[in-house]
């Protein structure tokens, strides 16, 4: 616990987002493969589920940022999220599926964004201390992800659609129990987010984030297929994807350590470096399992020092009043753009080879660690 902030209510929003993620990355593919759609059509939902935060995140940035009603519009999206997800439990086509995609995560994926926000602006001097907060939503990721798996290996995977809307109700009751944060002082002149998006170290790292999420894309789409195709259970596919995870939170618990020892381009660096790694390990080995776990332990950087490289960055790059916006934009630039084009092209590099999917994610993020090697690395980040 970190005194002074409501570590507790901001923690559970955290767990049943990302409990929420945890039913969703793992087993969404494989309940549209159920119940019938192609390979393409599954990276075109995953496109969508991406996509979104594209515009959204931005919209939503600027909206809160203009009205300080952070929290109120937090929770605002949340219920429509909820309520638009609702149309899942009738249909089973793919032009509703990617309408209703569209609908619950324009609103979803504005959701997460905004709230590191308001945990930033808690946390205030002690922003290093994100990882302590944030580590919740990874624990709710593996309960959901290892508890679905079992679920999913005796019971049809269908029950994934309420059990997910269920996840979105928990959601937006956890945001009604946060206040907004104080407000502090702001010691930096007010310098319009454009001009700061223009300096050439805030470019190369949201390229880097791009790159990054532009590999996650066919991941997040199709590793669990992938799994599958090797003759893993759902049961021995969830365990991966918790293992990967439960290592991620070890990381967390002692990130602000490591951020306070060793500059954060560093870190983001390495996390990048491994990462192509990772997917060159799923791209010739998933049919030994040592090598996979192996490669989910590297999850730990992929996923957990680079999130939290990137978000103490966004700290650094956008001050006060633009704090929602920079978030905004990592989201929309990274997860959306990225995210959803590495999701879109995974699904026509799927039908061609597993392989070259995986290989191509990997050479996107060799480029993106050179780009923060030549972009970032050098660069005193404090100055700008």
């Amino acid at each position: 616990m970190i005194a002074g902030i409501p570590y507790w209510r901001l923690s559970s929003f955290y767990f049943f987002y990302f409990a929420l993620v945890g039913a969703l990355s793992p087993y969404l593919s494989l309940y549209l493969k159920d119940i019938g759609l192609t390979a393409q059509a599954i990276g075109a939902v995953n496109g969508v589920l991406m996509g979104t935060k594209i515009v959204a995140p931005n919209l939503w940035g600027w909206l809160c940022d203009r009205t300080g009603q952070r929290l109120r519009i937090i929770a605002i999206g949340s219920f429509v999220a909820m309520m638009c997800f609702g149309g899942l439990f009738y249909w089973q086509s793919l032009i509703p599926i990617l309408l209703i995609t569209f609908l619950y995560s324009f609103f979803w994926n504005a959701v997460l964004s905004q709230f590191d926000t308001v945990t930033i602006q808690y946390l205030h001097e002690d922003s290093h201390r994100y990882s302590q907060v944030r580590v919740w939503g990874s624990i709710g990721f593996i309960a959901s992800v290892v508890i679905l798996g079992w679920s999913f290996d005796h019971f049809s995977i269908q029950y994934l659609i309420p059990i997910s809307w269920t996840f979105l109700l928990f959601i937006w009751l956890s945001t009604l129990v946060v206040k907004e944060p104080p407000g502090r002082v702001h010691n930096h002149d007010h310098i319009h987010w454009l001009l700061l998006f223009k300096k050439p170290a805030v470019i190369a790292f949201f390229i880097a984030a791009f790159l990054l999420q532009f590999s996650f894309g066919g991941y997040y789409s199709f590793f669990s297929l992938h799994l599958e195709s090797y003759g893993y259970t759902r049961m021995s596919i969830g365990l991966l994807w918790a293992l990967g995870v439960f290592c991620e939170v070890i990381l967390f618990l002692y990130m602000h350590r490591i951020m306070s020892k060793i500059n954060v381009a560093t870190i983001l660096f390495w996390s990048l470096l491994l990462t192509a790694v990772r997917w060159l390990m799923i791209a010739f080995f998933a049919d030994n399992v040592v090598v996979m776990i192996a490669a989910q332990t590297i999850h730990a950087l992929s996923f957990g020092a680079a999130h939290a490289g990137c978000i103490e960055l966004i700290r650094r790059f956008f001050h006060g009043p633009n704090a929602g916006q920079g978030q905004a934009l990592y989201s929309a630039i990274g997860f959306g753009i990225g995210g959803a084009s590495g999701a879109v092209t995974s699904g026509f590099l799927w039908d061609i080879s597993a392989q070259l999917l995986f290989t191509i994610s990997s050479f996107a993020v060799l480029l993106a660690a050179a780009v923060v090697w030549y972009g970032l690395r050098r660069t005193h980040i404090d100055s700008i």
